[in-house]
């Protein structure tokens, strides 16, 4: 085996607390990414990288230092994979997860969606099997063909040398795997956060499945202090809105549903909508609305998604110690639809819903007087993602013929991804889940 080409020193892995050093691997973006670790998986992580034939310690204080990127960028990845793996495996040996545990989570940005999944493997799998699957490429669609060569000083095509030391020195299956993105830079940041969040579950002991994983109540369930808190700060707001076109009045509350849900717009699909959200979300929810429907259904539409965004964004405040980021599914008579949802203060909607059943040819949701349009429910979909300052990915995941259906197995994976969302981590003491540490910039 040849000789390290990097030096590392001060190379730590320390849960839910900030580690004693600093992230320099001598190229900057790199720096970037591992630092997500930090941010949303709650795990204090330092690193500093020298090549080896270098006389003395780096001089972390050079400005230039990020601008003199690594000649052989392949092997530092791989050097700093194992290093922080080796350190990371610990902490996920300390919880003596059993063999077949998996964590799974999607990170969505405004221009990317990444899923990452993490499984402890059996005792007998060999560390050559640990990458299962590394899909990020290409990186943006910018230039064309191949997307970006650079990010910055990184080369975003040796990251999969990082992923495949890290996996074989945590002694875990990883598979990470873009789903779509467009953006180069946000594809590298989307699969680090998928990551960082997914280990922070493999952590925790929760999923992001139906059934919670067995840390959920615990974690989030309903003795948990992430309940307690979210109900003692009586997150809650109304709003009245009047125009020519309609007259509005929604009353929010994220209590656990202990003032209930009465949705009346004059929609009855479009009420079943947001019914079935708040009840998944787990919100108390108040809508009346007096629209023109005599017109037609867009006023209406728009206008109380608008309302139920801005009452949501207000109630929620800095979003300040949430947890911020989820991803959940729904399946309503065999239409099954995932979304991922992170309360960014970025509004973004990104969505596949087969909405054109019947190969284009519906044009309301149902049958019935008063029912929703179907380019008015993307526009619902749009408006309240809008308004509620959130970016959010719809991916179908098993399609039928009734687009009702599809809407309603929407509105239940919204529901409880936004759940989540909204909970209050106690652990970070009303920081915000950003490596940025603000939302509001």
């Amino acid at each position: 085996m040849s000789p390290p080409l990097f030096r590392l020193s001060d190379v730590e892995a320390v849960d839910l607390a900030k580690a004693p050093h600093r992230i320099s691997t001598g190229v900057g973006y790199f720096d970037h990414m591992i630092d997500q670790l930090n941010s949303h998986a709650q795990v204090g992580v330092s690193v500093t990288a020298v090549r080896a034939e270098a006389d003395g310690p780096a001089d972390l204080s050079d400005p230039n230092r990020h601008r003199e990127p690594a000649i052989d960028q392949a092997s530092l990845m791989a050097e700093v994979g194992a290093a922080l793996g080796e350190r990371i495996g610990a902490l996920v040996r300390s919880r003596g997860l059993a063999s077949g545990r998996t964590s799974r989570f999607c990170c969505p940005l405004d221009e990317a969606l990444v899923e990452c999944v993490l499984t402890v493997p059996p005792e007998d799998l060999t560390t050559g099997l640990a990458l299962e699957c590394f899909a990020l490429e290409p990186y943006g669609i910018f230039p064309t063909p191949g997307g970006r060569t650079r990010i910055g000083a990184m080369v975003p095509q040796h990251l999969e040398f990082f992923f495949a030391s890290l996996a074989g020195s945590m002694g875990l299956i990883l598979s990470i795997r873009k789903v779509r993105g467009d953006n180069g830079h946000h594809v590298v940041e989307s699969a680090f956060k998928a990551f960082s969040r997914a280990l922070r579950n493999l952590l925790d002991g929760t999923t992001t499945s139906g059934d919670g994983g067995e840390g959920y109540d615990a974690q989030w369930g309903m003795p948990s202090p992430s309940r307690s808190m979210g109900l003692e700060m009586a997150r809650a707001a109304s709003l009245s809105r009047k125009t020519k076109e309609t007259s509005i009045d929604v009353d929010l509350k994220l209590d656990g549903m202990e003032a209930g849900i009465s949705v009346s717009t004059g929609l009855p699909t479009l009420d079943k909508f947001f019914t079935v959200l708040a009840n998944e979300a787990e919100i108390s929810l108040g809508v009346k609305c007096s629209g023109d429907t005599w017109v037609d259904d867009h006023h209406t539409a728009e206008d109380v998604a608008i309302a139920v965004g801005q009452c949501l964004n207000k109630a929620l405040g800095t979003k300040a110690g949430l947890n911020r980021m989820w991803c959940a599914r729904g399946d309503r008579e065999g239409s099954v639809v995932e979304v991922t949802v992170d309360l960014s203060n970025r509004p973004c909607l990104t969505s596949d819903l087969a909405l054109a059943t019947n190969k284009g040819m519906e044009e309301y949701m149902c049958k019935g007087a008063c029912a929703l349009t179907v380019e008015m429910f993307d526009h619902v979909v749009d408006s309240l993602v809008s308004q509620g300052q959130m970016t959010v990915h719809i991916v179908q995941i098993r399609e039928t013929d009734a687009v009702f259906d599809t809407s309603l197995a929407a509105a239940m994976a919204f529901g409880r991804a936004l759940k989540f969302c909204c909970a209050v981590d106690p652990r970070r003491a009303g920081k915000t889940a950003s490596s940025k540490g603000t939302l509001s910039v």
